[in-house]
């Protein structure tokens, strides 16, 4: 956001408290417009923006300001709905915004003879003289605005508070701006990134000049409700809880000479990076893998694999990172997402207490054979979405690496089989084979000693976890979270539990499956 930034950074002697509303002075109009850029950045379907303040204080030039920047039309021509009360536009993104001036409403009934609340419902809301609008349920952004000569012609004053969780996006927003600023990002255009299964959110940076980069928003983690123990899900599978693990994987994985993104700027307290943009150029090309792109991947992990690596990083800010372990109970409590929510929800069938307690006894059985002797970095999402390939360097570092926050110490055949059986990608048992050996062939390069019969077993012992684990995730984000993409997958991970579940340190639970989820073996039999 470029032009003159002193509304952002406010001319006010001193920093108020979190709890504080955030007071500042706009010097003329050209900072209002500002601020309305700035306020459009984090505004979503179903917020109401709350203008109050006097005539001419301009709460119509703010408001102009943001539709014209939701809209994408810098020459919208946006006037004040003083007499037809409200106006609805059509945003760039397909986002309805409604635009409503209720000075001459005379009575809250005829916002409903208006279809005001029709209109409103899942639309981005701004609303001049809001107090003679009902009161409201969810996200409500509150400006004031005022005349302050005192300050000079033409100069206002603004107080900015949120209600609903918008105070949060809020302080958020503004971290966000002075992190850009300080690094010299800010004149920088802003592009929303596809994001992923989790809560981070992704921008491009895109200087005048070309050069980019990618801001990387991941505030910390709320504890979740408790399910066992009184621990949440993400503390007994040791998912990150803030951004400072990133940080510290990202200096380690970089020491170690290998391509994750250099760091540009960060704001640790708020979950915020700027990272250097390695592309999108991918491993695969039309859903398959290319062999070389690949084999790169796996002697990345040979390599990294056969390094003796710390358990705890450094962060930078005085703190150290400890990689949590990737232990039997966690390993154990995600395979319980399938019986969970795949198995009712994909298969139709609810589990018993003793089906349920044979497959947990069982699976703690056979994890028994996956404890590792020197435990390794297990990057855990070590697959096609995470890995970018960079032609112009040389050797390892064609291979970036993202995504890397939830790195525990654990087996190293835990990657390896996130790799070769990919939920997102074609790959035949011979490749997979091929790649494999490929990997032995490089371990036992480094390491002589290099023990395959032990690593192959673990290899299909946790390629089967995992298989277990993401049929229960993409389960749940369809049936909880509303997210139904992720069942175009699950033919493909069924194929693959099928393919592990053929070995003999599996054989127990390939009886399980056959006797309680019929279904999925015949379908996984299939593929």
């Amino acid at each position: 956001m470029g032009g003159d930034d002193t509304a952002l950074q406010g001319t006010d002697a001193t920093e108020p408290t979190p709890a504080a509303a955030w007071e500042f002075v706009l010097p003329d109009a050209y900072a209002t417009e500002d601020l309305g850029l700035f306020l459009a950045e984090f505004l979503a379907p179903g917020d109401v923006v709350a203008l109050s303040g006097g005539l001419g204080d301009g709460k119509t030039t703010l408001a102009r300001a943001v539709i014209r920047e939701l809209t994408g039309d810098p020459t919208l021509d946006v006037p004040s709905p003083t007499f037809t009360l409200i106006q609805p536009y059509a945003g760039r993104d397909g986002r309805a915004i409604v635009h409503a001036d209720l000075y001459r409403l005379r009575d809250p009934d005829e916002l409903v003879e208006l279809g005001f609340e029709e209109m409103a419902e899942g639309a981005i809301t701004l609303v001049e003289w809001p107090d003679r609008m009902p009161p409201r349920d969810g996200p409500v952004l509150t400006v004031a605005l005022s005349m302050r000569p005192e300050f000079g012609e033409g100069s206002r004053f603004a107080r900015i508070d949120g209600t609903g969780g918008m105070r949060a996006r809020l302080d958020r927003a503004r971290a966000v701006q002075k992190l850009l600023a300080r690094t010299g990002w800010d004149v920088a255009e802003r592009r929303l990134m596809q994001g992923d299964a989790s809560s981070r959110a992704y921008e491009r940076l895109t200087k005048p000049d070309g050069a980019s980069a990618v801001l990387m928003i991941a505030p910390p983690r709320p504890d979740g409700p408790p399910v066992r123990d009184g621990k949440p899900y993400s503390a007994i599978v040791h998912l990150a809880e803030s951004v400072h693990a990133f940080v510290a994987l990202d200096r380690g994985l970089r020491a170690l000479g290998f391509s994750a993104p250099r760091i540009y700027g960060e704001d640790l307290a708020e979950g915020l990076l700027i990272l250097e943009d390695l592309g999108a150029e991918p491993v695969v090309e039309d859903g398959a893998p290319r062999p070389e792109r690949y084999a790169e991947a796996v002697r990345l992990l040979a390599r990294l694999h056969a390094t003796e690596l710390p358990a705890a990083l450094p962060v930078g800010d005085g703190t150290e990172h400890v990689i949590p372990p990737y232990d039997r109970a966690a390993l154990l409590f995600e395979t319980e997402l399938m019986p969970e929510w795949y198995a009712p929800a994909i298969r139709g069938v609810s589990l018993d207490a003793a089906a349920r307690a044979d497959f947990i006894a069982l699976w703690r059985e056979a994890l028994a054979g996956a404890e590792p002797d020197r435990p390794t970095w297990t990057l855990r999402d070590y697959h096609s979405p995470n890995l970018i390939w960079l032609g112009a360097r040389d050797g390892l570092e064609r291979v970036g690496l993202i995504d890397f926050q939830d790195t525990v110490m654990g087996h190293p055949a835990y990657d390896v089989a996130s790799l070769l059986q990919d939920a997102r990608v074609d790959a035949s048992a011979d490749f997979e084979l091929r790649l494999l050996g490929l990997y032995v062939r490089e371990r036992r390069a480094r390491e002589p000693a290099f023990d395959m019969g032990a690593f192959a077993t673990a290899y299909a012992l946790l390629a089967a976890q995992r298989a277990t684990k993401i049929l229960g995730i993409f389960a749940r984000l369809d049936r909880r979270d509303g997210k139904p993409g992720y069942l175009a997958h699950l033919p493909r991970i069924e194929g693959y539990l099928a393919r592990n579940l053929a070995h003999p340190a599996l054989s127990r639970l390939r009886a399980w499956h056959e006797a309680h989820l019929p279904g999925l073996a015949a379908a996984a039999a299939e593929t």
